[in-house]
């Protein structure tokens, strides 16, 4: 019988395991290999062993690559975290039109991150977009936005910042189902909105907070569409395709490092090199993951003892 049962469990679980070393064990150990070799799609792989990491190490694109995505790294992670916590704050106060609040905030994370970026590139546009011209009205002279180096990995912040309604939703779901009796007994003992927001809301949310800080953070180190987008909108150099001709326009200031990956990848056809920066990717991204989560347990082990 209790062999039955394993091979009952075994049978369910087939689909999921199958399909978990298919699509992504499989892709992982494939990508690590190719980090060790010189493959350009066409001649077979060549064994060069730690050559493409060598070689990334004295990289300047690679360099300012890494530089970008951790200001992204940075910027988004605090941005959306105190954005969604912030609005999701104010929602749980509203009396009346929660409903409709709570739609418009979460509607422009449904827009694709094509139409965003380029939504945001029409209203930024120097001189002519609506931003420009009201700024023109206070006689103040706007800034060039995606074609200044200065303004456009801002820019891209913004429009990552303007989708981040669905983070929203969970911190404010979070919220919600914090007890109202720990609101009602910290009231008694006369601690006001602020105290109580910051000593039942914020412990009690922790968990939601520590999930929208991971989620930034691999929002960020991934980051390609819109980087892609605006810059080559900015620039002009799009072809017929919509392929741009000029990555990190303006001087490298939108170089991702996905964007500095797919370069290599499928513009140079320097597979080996861009499977060794996708395996740097991909344990950065675990490994920061990790040691979130990992002193997260800490101090909920912690407090729980205290």
């Amino acid at each position: 019988m209790t062999a039955r049962r394993r091979l009952t469990v075994l049978a369910l679980l087939a689909p999921a395991v199958l399909g978990f070393a298919a699509f992504f064990g499989y892709p992982l150990v494939a990508t690590v290999v190719f980090s060790f070799t010189r493959y350009d799609l066409i001649n077979p792989p060549e064994w060069i062993g730690l050559a493409n990491y060598e070689y990334m190490l004295g990289d300047e694109l690679f360099a300012r690559a890494v530089g970008n995505t951790l200001w992204f790294v940075v910027v988004l992670t605090a941005t959306r975290v105190v954005f969604a916590l912030g609005v999701a704050s104010v929602i749980a106060r509203l009396k009346s039109g929660v409903g409709l609040v709570r739609t418009l905030c979460y509607l422009p994370s449904l827009a694709p991150p094509v139409a965003a970026t380029l939504v945001f590139f029409l209203v930024l546009r120097p001189n002519e977009g609506p931003v420009d011209t009201f700024l023109g009205w206070l006689g103040v002279q706007g800034p060039l936005w995606f074609a200044d180096p200065a303004w456009a990995k801002p820019g891209i912040a913004a429009v990552v910042l303007w989708v981040s309604g669905d983070l929203m939703i969970i911190v404010l779901a979070a919220i919600l189902d914090v007890p109202r009796e720990q609101y009602e007994a910290a009231e008694l003992d006369g601690a006001g909105p602020l105290r109580r927001w910051w000593h039942i809301t914020l412990p009690s949310i922790s968990p939601v907070l520590l999930f929208g800080v991971v989620n930034s953070i691999i929002l960020a180190l991934q980051l390609f569409t819109q980087a892609v987008v605006a810059g080559s909108a900015a620039s002009g150099s799009a072809d017929v395709t919509g392929s741009t001709k000029d990555l990190g326009f303006p001087e490298n200031s939108t170089l991702t490092f996905p964007v500095w990956l797919y370069a290599q990848g499928f513009r140079y056809f320097d597979m080996g090199y861009a499977a060794a920066m996708a395996t740097v990717l991909f344990a950065v991204s675990f490994l920061a993951t990790a040691l979130l989560v990992q002193r997260m347990r800490r101090a909920t082990h912690q407090e729980e003892g205290a």
